[in-house]
């Protein structure tokens, strides 16, 4: 049996060993995280498999990494097989080895139990080597971390960021009405004052994620359609929608690993040449996962 089950898995390098049965679901006789600490006890005990323990054990972290373990009982499920089968994670305290520009940092006053400490650079300390990071796990183990790197850039030459398991995609059309009705008519060249602007913006990603927020700036020369906020529901997402004075704003609550289309109205004001603004994204249970579009030019005559 279990030689079967182990055959049914699937195993990644960054999401570990799982099965697609036991991803979210609103039944209420799924139960992922009980499931998934089930399965590391009898990988253990049945096959004495330490290699199966382990990659379960990394699925079960990720879990917790853009979500959170819905219940006390899941908690303490997924606790009790991390801590009591395979590798002891408590066994090191040894921090992530962290190097800029070749010139490795001595942590100073770590905290005791999360390990945090921090170094700080003055304006004249900072040069461009600094940029080439290297962190370097020096024990067994899952690690994972980001780094932050905040600058000033003009908006037209920023590119769409596909470092993350979140990637946006931002389109414009404009709605026109003909024979067969509205069509959206892709925007490829200069559009006119009082064209229906249709902004729309794709949003993949490769694993579930809770409490996520998607905002999108609109360009300089446009006014939105829809004013008021309210809470939607399409394509299987709920999410609630709020209408700002320079982004439109997405907050959602949970969202499934897949393909999803955002899509709103904008009116055309002014004449000019101006940018569409980005689409960015960022996860708020963890913030590592973030990203973010290009902005488009938009021509009005």
């Amino acid at each position: 049996i279990m030689a079967s089950i182990k055959e049914r898995s699937v195993t990644t390098e960054e999401m570990g060993m799982f099965w697609r049965e036991l991803e979210h679901s609103w039944w209420w006789y799924r139960a992922p995280i009980e499931t998934q600490a089930m399965m590391i006890e009898a990988f253990d005990e049945v096959m004495n498999d330490f290699q199966a323990v382990e990659d379960c054990k990394v699925w079960l972290l990720k879990q917790k990494q853009t979500q959170d373990w819905k219940t006390t009982k899941a908690t303490a499920d997924a606790v009790y097989s991390l801590l009591l089968r395979g590798s002891d994670l408590l066994a090191s305290d040894a921090l992530v080895e962290v190097s800029l520009g070749g010139q490795e940092i001595q942590p100073e006053d770590v905290e005791t139990g999360t390990g945090f400490y921090e170094q700080k650079y003055l304006g004249g300390e900072i040069n461009a080597e600094q940029g080439k990071i290297t962190l370097t796990k020096i024990d067994d183990g899952v690690a994972w971390g980001a780094i932050h790197w905040q600058y000033l850039e003009d908006m037209s030459k920023v590119t769409p960021y596909e470092g993350t398991p979140l990637k946006l995609t931002k389109q414009l059309h404009v709605k026109k009405n003909t024979d067969k009705g509205p069509t959206l008519v892709p925007v490829d060249g200069p559009v006119e004052v009082g064209d229906e602007l249709v902004v729309r913006v794709v949003l993949r990603t490769d694993r579930d994620m809770e409490y996520v927020h998607l905002k999108d700036y609109r360009g300089s020369g446009t006014e939105p359609v829809n004013v008021l906020s309210r809470y939607r529901f399409q394509d299987g997402l709920g999410y609630y929608e709020s209408t700002r004075d320079t982004a439109s704003h997405f907050f959602i609550d949970y969202l499934p690993k897949g393909v999803y289309v955002f899509e709103y109205s904008t009116r055309v004001q002014l004449r000019g040449q101006y940018q569409s603004g980005v689409a960015s994204i960022q996860c708020m249970y963890a913030p590592e996962f973030n990203s973010h579009s290009e902005s488009l030019p938009i021509e009005v005559k």
